[in-house]
């Protein structure tokens, strides 16, 4: 029997903006660049579907 780990890294939520906005993505892309010049190479942003919200993630635990 083999078991697979779907567990996902732990991550930072940096921001989160309404996926409803006029603008989409953008303020989330935006955000999300400005983090990566002030030292957050990995920040990105993603989709929560549960909650209808781009968030502005990192990797590196805060």
């Amino acid at each position: 029997m083999t078991t697979s780990d779907t567990s996902t890294p732990p991550r930072t939520v940096l921001e989160r903006f309404p996926a409803g906005s006029p603008r989409g993505s953008w303020p989330a892309e935006e955000y999300a660049a400005a983090q990566r010049t002030q030292g957050h190479p990995d920040a990105r942003v993603v989709m929560d579907l549960r909650t209808d919200q781009f968030l502005v993630v990192t990797d590196t635990v805060h």
